[in-house]
């Protein structure tokens, strides 16, 4: 990052974290709310450190004490969006940890499309537990975190007491990839498609990142007019990833302004590959996934969704989703939100806390 980065990044940290708040050469801030109502405010005593983890340094939000509950984000997002959860599960008695996912934030950016495969991701996820020495760990994930989150109980289920997953489902491993197979029900443009090609998609989202942003929370946001329509996200031919999300000048009500700050702040510093690479490694996961292929899911379970999240439209869904304890043998319940979108966690803080905690109370 150059010099006019990092005074951008100091400017960022001074408006939402205070003073108190350092930025380094590389662009990572360290934070202290002393002195601070707004830090007070804003981070609620969320503690910001580094840890190394499989090969790559991991920055986290964290909480509290006591049994570990991990919260793994989604796209495009980042540990904030656990900024409601963070204090809840502190409040009742648990250590809640939020990490910017490799690719994300401030972890680190590997530039090797293949260092985000699933087995990356899982190994990040056990090294944390690790570098925290904890033996096991609660995961609560949303979006694509869901995938790390059901692998690593899945592959690690001696580490993984429990998961908790919002918006997708445990979805198995099947004969051909997720990516063949959505693309062979809705053709070439279904949008996992679109974003393969490195470089197309950065191009198209970092040309202008509030606003991009800002359509994507409006788009899979439960008020908003395409969530009600519940269109399936194909591109038509010759368009872009942002052409199927109307156009949107004020931010949804779950978000604020300063909440957007922060997203735009982020992704502004970072751009939008490491999360993308996630997209373009389906396929290798498959093939590295192949030695768990009809193994059992074991850990103990739940699955949250806004009954207007578009994810829940896809092909296969609506048989998928009714049988899911036949795939996840100790599913504990499945939640329908109604009137949520795809946001979770953000769009329904209250209600989600609410069936967590009930959740983490069984175990």
């Amino acid at each position: 990052m150059g010099k006019e980065g990092v005074e951008s990044a100091r400017a960022w940290g001074r408006r939402f974290f205070g003073e108190t708040t350092s930025c380094n050469g590389e662009g990572r801030y360290t934070v202290s709310n002393e002195d601070s109502a707004l830090a007070r405010e804003t981070t609620n005593e969320i503690r910001h450190r580094d840890v190394q983890t499989n090969g790559i340094q991991m920055h986290i939000a964290e909480q509290g004490e006591g049994p570990l509950v991990v919260l793994l984000h989604g796209f495009p997002e980042s540990w904030y969006s656990w900024r409601h959860q963070l204090p809840a599960l502190a409040a009742a008695g648990y250590h809640a940890v939020a990490p910017d996912l490799r690719g994300y934030g401030q972890t680190d950016r590997p530039a090797e499309v293949e260092r985000y495969s699933q087995l990356h991701l899982v190994g990040d996820v056990i090294g944390l537990l690790d570098a925290l020495g904890e033996e096991q760990a609660v995961l609560v994930a949303h979006d694509f975190g869901t995938s790390v989150a059901w692998n690593a109980a899945l592959m690690r289920p001696d580490r993984i007491r429990g998961v908790v997953a919002l918006s997708v489902p445990y979805l198995p491993r099947g004969a051909v990839s997720a990516l063949t197979a959505l693309r062979g029900a809705l053709g070439d443009g279904f949008y996992m498609q679109y974003l393969q090609e490195p470089g197309t998609a950065e191009a198209e989202l970092e040309r202008d990142v509030r606003s991009s942003l800002t359509r994507f929370f409006h788009w899979g946001f439960g008020d908003s007019p395409q969530a009600a329509a519940a269109a399936l996200p194909v591109i038509p031919a010759s368009d872009g990833l942002l052409d199927i999300m109307p156009e949107a000048t004020a931010v949804p009500r779950w978000l604020t302004d300063g909440d957007l700050d922060f997203y735009t702040a982020e992704f502004s510093r970072t751009g939008f590959s490491g999360g993308l690479n996630w997209w373009r490694t389906i396929d290798l996961s498959w093939e590295l996934t192949a030695p768990w292929q009809g193994a059992t899911m074991t850990p103990p379970a739940l699955y949250i969704h806004g009954d207007r999240d578009g994810s829940i439209g896809l092909p296969g869904m609506d048989q998928l989703i009714p049988n899911l304890r036949f795939l996840v043998p100790n599913l504990t319940n499945t939640v329908a939100l109604p009137g949520v979108g795809h946001w979770t966690q953000q769009e329904a803080p209250e209600e989600v806390n609410a069936e967590l905690l009930k959740f983490l109370a069984g175990l």
